[in-house]
């Protein structure tokens, strides 16, 4: 509060120390308890700048960004904070925003892998069902694909509420489109499909699926629509 005031009456250019500090507070207060010595942390960061400072602090170029991802793992490594997956920070513009305040969310984005060759951009553009997960697509074919924290699964996520297989996604083709359903594969954590604890459940286009802190949406679209 009394910063934002100082802000508003000094115009004070926001600094990189600040944003540091926000970031690590962000970690501190989004950090959830896994076990005893060990806490998931967010490694997904958005932070909102006015104008200005958003012009300003973007060209320091990838340096800035480099050094608060640097300080962000120093400052797990100190909390025994554990990140899912790559840390990433975006610098946005909020044109509300004034000069010297800004703002910081987060949140939790495991690393998805999978087995077998890479998919490719043409595959998932022709694929009548896919599924998105953490920004990667995934074309869903038949008979479908499990998903799982082990590396026996077809698409593998870096998630600690993930079980080793948890999920599975069935796919049959049907004459207008592909039919999907989930099945859960005795998961500790479960699944949850727009926001209802389930066992098994038909699919429909724009399902959003959650399994511990990963949320994938399906895509559905009827044969002939580009």
């Amino acid at each position: 509060m009394i910063s934002g005031v100082f802000a508003r009456t000094f115009r004070s250019a926001v600094q990189p120390v600040e944003i540091a500090s926000a970031l690590a507070r962000e970690v501190d207060n989004a950090a959830q308890i896994l076990s005893r010595d060990r806490r998931l942390a967010p490694n997904d960061f958005r932070v909102e700048l006015s104008e200005p400072d958003h012009g300003r602090l973007t060209a320091l170029g990838p340096t800035l960004i480099d050094e608060l991802v640097a300080l962000l793992h120093k400052h797990a490594a100190a909390q025994s904070y554990v990140f899912t997956g790559p840390v990433g920070i975006t610098l946005v513009i909020a044109p509300e925003l004034t000069t010297g305040r800004f703002r910081v969310s987060s949140q939790t984005m495991a690393k998805v892998t999978q087995s077998g060759p890479d998919i490719s951009h043409t595959q998932v553009r022709r694929a009548t069902a896919v599924l998105e997960i953490n920004g990667e697509a995934m074309p869903l074919l038949p008979p479908g694909l499990t998903v799982g924290r082990g590396a026996e699964a077809d698409l593998r996520v870096n998630d600690p509420g993930v079980s080793r297989r948890h999920v599975e996604f069935r796919v049959t083709s049907g004459g207008e489109g592909p039919r999907v359903s989930v099945h859960d594969l005795g998961s500790t954590n479960g699944i949850l499909v727009n926001g209802k604890r389930v066992q098994n459940a038909g699919l429909a286009d724009g399902a959003l699926i959650r399994i511990g802190n990963t949320s994938m949406t399906l895509h559905l679209r009827q044969v002939g629509n580009e």
